[in-house]
């Protein structure tokens, strides 16, 4: 992965022994929402590193402002269900569920929608001060589709997890 020429995220070995695969989504300008490019590019990167025998760990980072404020809006708000449905929409996005190796999200900033469900799929979320993560879906009518419900209420139980599905709120680290 490290040195391929990706459009939406850095992709390199990290550490003192290069064992550490990182991965950074890098859409500054749409606060690293989840468009189906990076989506694919991030399977690629965690593809190459886990096909790596050096590498022993994965991190995915975003930037201080947002880790991604969540699936590109713009990109999928014509889709029908059925378009979606039979085109498996969301299949790049369980690659990452699938991982053999640990995966760490490094969340700082906004983590929503499905930039949520993204950390949610890691091993392990290490979460900085201005961490803020969300399921603002209600707020367009819809509900989280990456598998943010079932995640969610294990993550942080029923309770919570039905009142920030139900109501768009934040929480904090």
């Amino acid at each position: 992965a490290a040195g391929a020429p990706f459009q939406y995220i850095v992709a390199e070995k990290r550490g003192a022994n290069q064992n550490v695969g990182l991965i950074q989504l890098n859409r500054p300008q749409a606060l690293n929402a989840l468009c189906a490019g990076l989506m694919r590019e991030v399977k690629q990167a965690l593809e190459a590193f886990e096909s790596d025998p050096h590498v022993g760990a994965i991190v995915i980072t975003g930037s201080e402002k947002a880790f991604a404020a969540g699936a590109d809006i713009k990109e999928m708000q014509n889709n029908t269900f059925q378009q979606c449905y039979s085109t498996g929409f969301l299949d790049e996005w369980d690659r990452l569920s699938k991982v053999r190796k640990p995966v760490i999200a490094a969340v700082n900033g906004y983590a929503l929608g499905g930039g949520c469900e993204l950390a949610m799929m890691c091993d392990i979320i290490y979460a900085g001060e201005k961490a803020q993560f969300g399921q603002p879906e209600i707020l367009l009518g819809t509900i989280p589709g990456a598998g943010g419900t079932q995640r969610l209420t294990r993550a942080v139980g029923k309770s919570l997890a039905m009142e920030m599905v139900l109501t768009g709120d934040r929480i904090s680290a």
